[in-house]
């Protein structure tokens, strides 16, 4: 009975020398001790699955502080599998998707306040359904977390027990909206959501684990960039107020020197170069003199302070960053190491190859690195494996996993190998690139001839000629490779499969011309038929050819350097966009200004700052007509479609401000429209977006940079090993000690270690 009991229990155990039994509880013992009988092959049951639960624990870089008895063990692993985990990134997702289908709704044509049609109310209940559904599948996830962590480690789970609260807050407010009919007055779930993407991604809690850190160092350089602007402010306001009798000092006076809050505004922009040299020219006019003043200003803030601060950022980072990896890093070894104790304990003196193969068939691994792993395994020839060699197999499949491809046919025929050899080279590739360049050339020249040509009037017969004897070749050289390579080997390749996609749209489609309007003779030209003209259907055709030379890019050793950029660095820029543009209000929105921004301490959000600010030109509206508005203002340039009515026209607002180019515009017409302490929101925003977001992302690429530029790296890439962010810094992270995973193992909450 006791032995029954056992086997319910975690196992780990594993004799060393001799003397390991005797610090080993009995009940502990089962998985060596009993021999025969049902116990023993249910206890050699359990050790198996408790090795392959280690084993993906350690691939997926998780930690294995969770439970281990049999049940948790296949609700843990039912809960990482691929259909669990594409459900949660579904809902994610579609949480997410939500902001823009909410009110104000973003689901018209344009963004333009002049043009756009009344936003789509959606039904009360509609959205709340779909939302109660994403959140009836985040309480599933926590709750199986929860359970599967245990109570103590719950309890010192940050990211858990922020979790649960903002699950909690969520939940007590859709609750709320659905009592008052979507008529509430604030939605504050709508600023958690962001939170969903990032308590799913271990890589992007490390980001903002890591920003955080780093925060004093950009803190202090800060400091120096407000000192240096508020010195220049003073000493600009002061240099341009005298002399007043002079046009052009008082023009440049009255400009942008009016008083300290608009001399500070015009050099903050002049930091991001966006007004350069337009602040300058009035007084440089006068005198040159002036110049030295804006240069000076320039030099010293732009160009070293802004400089210094990339450097911190990068520095701090990466410092950051690497401490984060090494925790991964040493998760892995914990993990392997892990699952090999467990496997020794079947044998009390090392690992058979046996054991260790029936683990990986098991294991829910990358077909790539199961095949990896396994092929080292059986290589041993039944030898025992102790535990630098079980280690050191996992260590080589750390530096990179092959990818491969599937075999290519086999021909008999001498000349069919002769072309599979030609067809399949990658010279036949660079010889496609060129024809697609030179198709690619070809649309470019009647582009040109055909400028000042109406598009009804142009004779499309050379082109349409042309467009259709190389569309034959694309297929052919699809059918072609496919020969070569097979068709599952053509597939592997992401290149093909982009190409091979592109080119049955464009067969499509010139089949459907042709079926149209015929085949092209001199002075093709025909009446529209259907829904589209010859023109119209041209113009696809054109567009997907130049879409299709895209395939050159993986040829091209650049590319590599974004590539490798991880995806996380993505999600948590998008959360850095979704939040200041969210809205957290709730029931039927009437649009209308805001002025000093009032409602700025319920939610710092662009809808809820700046909806309706901008009103179209007309007699009840503040903003000049067209004709009579000053040159490159809000209203000349024609800027009305970016505002903050809706979520979408939020985002491509915050997008636009973010790249600092013409930004001053913005500055100078929601001051106008809104309020002047839109301006605190605007250098926030850039603050937040250019100086930290754009820097951390340009740290990433510098690190991705030279580790690509690195020889090693590039024998790594001509072997086809896939690049992760562990691996990007992987030859400079130091390997865990052997007494720090044996310490870290007998203190496993849910399993105990018998020494």
């Amino acid at each position: 009975m006791a032995e029954l009991q056992a086997e319910s229990k975690p196992l780990l155990g594993r004799a060393h020398s001799g003397s390991g039994d005797g610090d080993c509880p009995q009940a502990l013992s089962t998985c060596r001790s009993v021999q025969v009988g049902p116990a023993a092959v249910a206890s050699r049951d359990l050790c198996i699955d408790q090795a392959v639960v280690f084993i993906e624990d350690a691939m997926q870089y998780r930690s294995i502080s969770h439970r281990m008895d049999a049940g948790s063990m296949r609700l843990y692993r039912c809960y990482y599998s691929n259909a669990c985990q594409r459900i949660l990134n579904f809902t994610i997702f579609s949480i997410l998707a939500l902001a823009f289908t909410e009110s104000p709704c973003s689901l018209t044509k344009t963004a333009d306040v002049r043009y756009r049609s009344l936003h789509w109310e959606p039904p009360c209940g509609l959205t709340e359904g779909i939302e109660g559904l994403c959140l009836l599948v985040f309480m599933t996830d926590v709750s199986v977390k929860c359970f599967l962590v245990g109570r103590a480690q719950f309890q010192r789970n940050v990211w858990l027990l922020a979790y649960v609260a903002v699950l909690a807050v969520s939940v007590v407010d859709w609750t709320v909206s659905l009592c008052l009919l979507c008529q509430e007055r604030l939605r504050i779930r709508r600023l958690l959501r962001p939170f969903f993407l990032l308590q799913n991604s271990s890589m992007m809690k490390k980001t903002l684990k890591c920003i955080r850190w780093s925060l004093p160092e950009m803190a202090s350089v800060g400091l120096l960039l407000v000192v240096h602007l508020c010195l220049f402010t003073i000493f600009g306001t002061l240099l341009f107020t005298v002399g007043e009798e002079d046009e052009h000092e008082k023009k440049e006076r009255l400009t942008y020197f009016q008083n300290l809050l608009d001399a500070f505004t015009s050099l903050l922009v002049l930091l991001t170069t966006a007004n350069n040299p337009d602040v300058m020219i009035p007084a440089y006019s006068e005198n040159r003199a002036y110049a030295i003043f804006f240069i000076v200003f320039t030099l010293i803030g732009s160009l070293f302070l802004m400089n210094l601060l990339t450097a911190i950022i990068y520095n701090q980072f990466r410092g950051y960053l690497m401490k984060s990896l090494q925790t991964s890093l040493f998760r892995r070894r914990l993990g392997t190491r892990a699952a090999y104790e467990v496997l020794c304990s079947l044998t009390g003196v090392g690992v058979m190859p046996q054991d260790f193969l029936q683990v990986l068939e098991k294991a829910q691994l990358s077909s790539s690195q199961k095949q990896a792993v396994m092929e080292k395994v059986r290589s041993l020839d039944g030898v025992l494996l102790s535990a630098d060699e079980f280690q050191k197999i996992f260590s080589e499949v750390d530096r990179g996993v092959v990818r491969e491809h599937p075999p290519r046919p086999c021909y008999r025929s001498p000349l069919l190998q002769s072309a599979q050899f030609l067809f399949g080279h990658r010279y036949f590739d660079y010889l496609g690139n060129c024809i697609t360049l030179a198709n690619l050339v070809s649309i470019c020249v009647f582009l040109v001839l055909d400028e000042d040509v109406a598009p009804s009037d142009r004779d499309n017969f050379v082109l349409g000629v042309l467009n259709c004897v190389f569309i034959m070749y694309y297929l052919l050289e699809l059918l072609l490779k496919v020969f070569a390579l097979g068709p599952w080997g053509y597939l592997s390749y992401p290149e093909n499969l982009f190409d091979g996609l592109v080119t049955l749209a464009l067969l499509v489609l010139e089949i459907l011309m042709l079926a149209v309007y015929g085949f092209p003779y001199r002075g093709w030209k025909p009446e529209m038929r259907g829904l589209l003209s010859l023109w119209d259907m041209m113009r696809l055709v054109n567009i997907l050819i130049v879409f299709r030379f895209l395939r050159i890019i993986p040829n091209m050793k650049g590319h590599r350097v974004g590539a490798g950029v991880p995806q996380w660095a993505g999600g948590v820029r998008g959360c850095a966009f979704f939040l200041p543009a969210a809205d957290g209000r709730g029931g039927q929105h009437h649009p209308g200004p805001c002025p000093e921004l009032a409602g700025i301490w319920r939610h710092p959000g662009g809808i809820n700052l700046f909806q309706g600010a901008i009103v179209a030109p007309g007699n009840d509206s503040l903003a000049h007509d067209n004709g009579s508005a000053p040159c490159g203002s809000f209203e000349q340039l024609e800027y009305w479609a970016n505002n903050f009515d809706d979520f979408a026209a939020a985002l491509i607002t915050l997008w636009n401000v973010m790249v600092v180019n013409n930004w001053q515009v913005f500055l100078e017409a929601y001051e106008r429209y809104a309020g002047r302490w839109s301006l605190v929101y605007f250098v926030l925003w850039w603050l937040v977006s250019s100086v930290i977001w754009v820097n951390l992302f340009l740290a990433l690429l510098l690190e991705n940079f030279l580790y690509r530029w690195d020889p090693r790296s590039h024998e790594r890439h001509l072997s086809g090993m896939q690049l992760t962010a562990e691996l990007i810094f992987r030859d400079i992270l130091e390997e865990p000690k052997e007494e720090e995973l044996m310490h870290r193992l007998r203190n496993h909450p849910h399993v105990r270690l018998c020494r």
